[in-house]
């Protein structure tokens, strides 16, 4: 089982440069970042969590900003976002950097893409809520052109780019119908979600894991109907709080990693953190 974290990295946390080194030298599979632009103030939207909405939340750094200090100091460490609110970018300018970060790393970056649950948020950057997954689709459509080996047109239903010449390409080929980097997909479990991890993404990144003995059937069913290859599945729970049990639970399921959560805190508390997840890392196998 390989052990990876997640973070609220912010202005008042510990560095990228100091949490990656740190990572690295511990063994850690990857380091993955969340994503808010801003949060408005007069917001209607619930937070999922319940209560209120954490301080960190508003201060959050550019996850492909931070994500680009973490691989120049590293050599082996994974780069991820959990996730990537994907309608919230213009996607000429998205498919740039993610390639760019997957170039620059050697091909360690795996792209978390979700839809988001702050309506007020999305809405300052233009987007239709009822329409955000069929954009964020749109989205990734219009990048897999960009990343082609050939300049290749898209006409979506959002968005459309001209055959272009788009340097660099991410490292990974094309397999099945999906192209650049490894992309999992966050969300609640359901036939769209299903769908749309069938559609272009390599898998599933399940916020905390609850639920996954029920869930994982229906979607390896829907990745079958789909012409998936069933052993390229992947399932990535997130933002979990392991326990041996946990872990044991995963595995037997067919999971090979998962993201532990670390606090948004200095360099003090995370680094204890990291000290209580050691015995997880020590176990894992690549």
């Amino acid at each position: 089982m390989r052990i990876a974290v997640t973070i609220f990295l912010t202005d008042e946390t510990i560095t990228p440069v100091r949490l990656a080194r740190e990572l690295e030298q511990r063994g850690f599979a990857g380091l993955y970042l969340p994503e808010h632009t801003h949060i408005p103030v007069e917001r209607t939207s619930p937070y999922p969590a319940g209560g209120e909405l954490p301080r960190e939340y508003g201060r959050t750094l550019d996850p492909f900003v931070a994500l680009g200090q973490a691989a120049a100091v590293t050599d082996r460490l994974g780069l991820g976002t959990g996730i990537t609110l994907a309608a919230q970018h213009d996607p000429i300018d998205l498919a740039k950097q993610i390639a760019t970060l997957d170039h620059l790393s050697g091909g360690r970056f795996t792209l978390g893409i979700g839809f988001g649950w702050n309506v007020e948020e999305a809405a300052d950057h233009g987007v239709q809520w009822r329409t955000r997954r069929a954009l964020v689709r749109d989205r990734m459509g219009l990048m897999r052109a960009l990343w082609a080996d050939e300049p290749t047109a898209y006409d979506g239903e959002f968005a459309s780019v001209r055959a272009s010449t788009a340097y660099p390409k991410p490292v990974r080929k094309p397999r099945g119908p999906v192209a650049g980097p490894r992309t999992l997909v966050g969300g609640a479990a359901g036939p769209k979600l299903f769908a749309d991890i069938c559609a272009y993404a390599d898998g599933w990144l399940p916020i905390g894991g609850r639920g996954l003995t029920e869930a994982l059937p229906a979607l390896r069913a829907a990745w079958a109907d789909a012409g998936r290859d069933p052993a390229a599945l992947q399932v990535v729970p997130y933002a979990v709080r392991p326990s041996e049990g946990k872990l044991a639970h995963f595995a037997e399921l067919g999971v090979e990693e998962v993201v532990a959560q670390l606090p948004p805190a200095g360099e003090t508390e995370v680094l204890r953190a990291l000290d209580a997840l050691q015995p997880f890392v020590a176990g894992q196998s690549s």
